[in-house]
């Protein structure tokens, strides 16, 4: 069984420049790697693979062009996976799943530095306060004891370590013993996700809006007051570009800028941590099956009211961690059509009031049921004949 654990970690200065000389290497080669197959595809109509680019580029480009050694400097993993990755963009958008693929900038791209083991008999090492990387040797790790450390049961096989906000991150895929199958009890369990409550389970357990909470509001006002000073930077940087206040102005921009990704990156790791929790929990109740809806999250990000509040809440990635940990414990996962009317089905006599509106919170049925309105979508979510299993 491979499970993936990411922490933060805490390298020495000489270790950040290598690990930022890799990430940028690999930038490089990424865009290169796109520009080069347009090029070829204007002039011959045809795809280079990742591996063809990968020796055209070794064997021919680098000998011909000196002044490209540097790319040679950094791990040749890190570069080898980040042609594989391009490649891997350039397949999906064959396939019709994804948009053409995009050059990376420095400042948005999220590049990473891949490391895997150098052969089958080396081992990656790591301790509770500690992991050996190659190229980089040992480094700190920030949270303690998280990562498995013993060898002999759990085996690194590659990992990434990535930068955000000017904090590096280590994610490690682990090769770890399959566990033993949980006793499931005998009952099923339907959440209904939405944007009042972000999900209401039918035996009772109701999740708050993260959102709502004091501190997520404290935290987006201040949001709301460094971007604004961010704005005002940015004019009188316009109004002041040849001088040397001008040059001042520009080292104050990377600050606030600093400043207001920092704050966006602690608002969405309070919404993911509350994620793991409810998921979490949901789980630990050990039910038989799970039942969710496919909501159409694409489609209700078009609703320019809505939209804010629908993207803060992360259906997309409640889904995808609650898919992994049913794997994890062997609770079967159903998925009920986007188009069952959950809500507006009454659960006692199997009505549909078709009268139901958003603004209606609760449900009022003609036989005398009463009840909340996205409890009774919970209900019959989980009382749902027609699902398919994810």
């Amino acid at each position: 069984m491979l499970k993936s654990y990411k922490t933060e970690i805490d390298p020495t200065l000489e270790q950040i420049q290598k690990i930022n000389r890799t990430v940028g290497t690999c930038r490089f080669v990424y865009n290169f790697y796109l520009a080069h197959n347009q090029e070829i595809y204007k002039k011959e109509k045809k795809f280079i693979s990742g591996m063809d680019f990968s020796k055209w580029l070794n064997n021919v480009y680098l000998q011909e062009n000196p002044e490209y050694k540097w790319v040679k400097d950094v791990s040749s993993k890190s570069i080898k996976q980040s042609i594989m990755n391009a490649e891997r963009a350039f397949k999906q958008f064959f396939k019709g799943k994804t948009k053409f693929p995009k050059f990376k900038k420095k400042s948005k791209s999220d590049v990473k530095m891949y490391f895997v083991k150098t052969d089958s008999k080396t081992i990656i090492q790591c301790e509770r306060h500690r992991i050996k990387i190659p190229t980089l040797g040992w480094v700190k790790i920030k949270e303690k004891g998280y990562i498995p450390t013993d060898s002999s049961t759990y085996t690194i096989k590659s990992g990434t370590i990535s930068c955000k906000e000017e904090r590096y991150y280590v994610s490690v895929l682990v090769e770890q013993p399959t566990p033993q199958n949980q006793q499931l009890k005998n009952f099923g369990l339907g959440i209904d996700l939405g944007i009042k409550d972000f999900a209401v389970v039918s035996n009772g357990i109701v999740k708050k809006n993260i959102n709502k909470t004091a501190r997520l509001r404290k935290l987006e006002k201040q949001l709301k007051r460094k971007q604004r000073c961010l704005s005002k930077k940015y004019e009188s940087a316009k109004k002041h570009r040849k001088n040397k206040k001008g040059e001042a102005t520009r080292q104050n921009i990377q600050k606030q800028l600093l400043m207001v990704q920092r704050l966006h990156h602690r608002i969405e790791n309070i919404r993911t941590d509350y994620i793991n929790k409810c998921v979490s929990e949901i789980v630990k109740t050990k039910p038989s099956y799970i039942t969710i809806e496919d909501l159409n999250v694409s489609g209700m990000m078009k609703n320019r009211h809505l939209s804010k509040a629908v993207a803060s809440q992360k259906f997309y990635e409640f889904r995808m961690k609650l898919e992994a940990k049913c794997k994890e414990y062997g609770i079967e996962l159903r998925i009920v059509d986007r188009w069952y009317p959950s809500s507006k089905l009454c659960n006692k006599c199997g009505r549909i009031k078709k009268d139901l509106k958003l603004s209606d919170r609760e449900y009022v049925c003609q036989c005398g049921y009463h009840s909340d309105r996205d409890y009774n979508a919970s209900l019959n979510l989980r009382d749902a004949i027609s699902y398919k299993v994810a």
